[in-house]
């Protein structure tokens, strides 16, 4: 394996944390995308990465050690978030209920750097960062049953029908991370765009580790879970017209 390209800037998140990734012929969890990094982004990146962050390398991860100074219970359940944004829902939602760990992925350097800031102003000590491609994380470095849920809100929904195989939500994709979920674990999914909702419905409802928790009704978690909090994109998709569906599902 390739070492981990050196980071943006030093004490950050590497710029390609598993190389090798890169060359797979596989579809990945995250289109690359850069952008400015503010000072007091970076600063909190340079304060917080060697604590709270992890690259995604390969290298199997310990999952109480990691979570180790949070104060969370011995059997503490940990939930994976894929694709965060600039994380202001994550850090809501780990004020919201600090006895659970949250590993948040995303390849957003801003991203990252806000949603440390945010842990740090906030006091938020059960949010680890995670940075690079999810998939090296759960197919390498989390142990079979060790999550208690995985959360993908708003992911790229590739509209055009020449790139739907580049979706997230894909039976393979899915089948791996249920692997790594314990038996009654939650898999929660979001979008503001319909014909994604109704694959993402399709491909859940056909994984033989999933049962909808709302399979008597629509299928959707109508109405919308109270403990999501509403993201920017979200509300910039509503004001467009979008109509919006939640997907809640639970490990047997």
């Amino acid at each position: 394996m390739s070492k981990p390209h050196t980071p943006h800037f030093p004490g950050g998140p590497a710029s390609h944390p598993h190389p090798d990734a890169h060359t797979e012929q596989r579809i990945r969890t995250f289109h690359p995308r850069r952008g400015r990094v503010t000072h007091g982004q970076r600063a909190a990146l340079e304060r917080r990465w060697a604590d709270w962050g992890v690259d995604l390398d390969g290298t199997p991860l310990d999952l109480d050690k990691l979570f180790a100074d949070a104060d969370l219970a011995p059997d503490r359940p940990v939930v994976l978030e894929i694709g965060f944004g600039m994380g202001d829902a994550t850090a809501a939602m780990a004020a919201a209920d600090p006895g659970t760990g949250i590993l948040a992925a995303d390849v957003h350097t801003p991203g990252q750097g806000n949603l440390v800031h945010l842990a740090e102003r906030e006091g938020l000590r059960n949010v680890r960062v995670a940075n690079g491609d999810a998939v090296v994380l759960l197919r390498d470095m989390l142990a079979p049953e060790s999550l208690a849920g995985l959360r993908v809100y708003f992911p790229d929904p590739w509209p055009k029908a020449r790139h739907h195989k580049r979706r997230m939500i894909q039976p393979e994709f899915l089948a791996l991370a249920v692997s790594r979920l314990r038996p009654g674990a939650t898999v929660h999914c979001a979008t503001d765009w319909e014909p994604y909702a109704e694959q993402m419905l399709e491909v859940l409802t056909a994984e033989p580790g999933l049962v909808n928790a709302y399979a008597t009704t629509s299928g959707y978690a109508e109405p919308r879970p109270a403990f999501r909090p509403m993201t920017k994109f979200e509300r910039q998709g509503i004001a467009k017209g979008h109509v919006v569906h939640d997907l809640v599902f639970e490990r047997r």
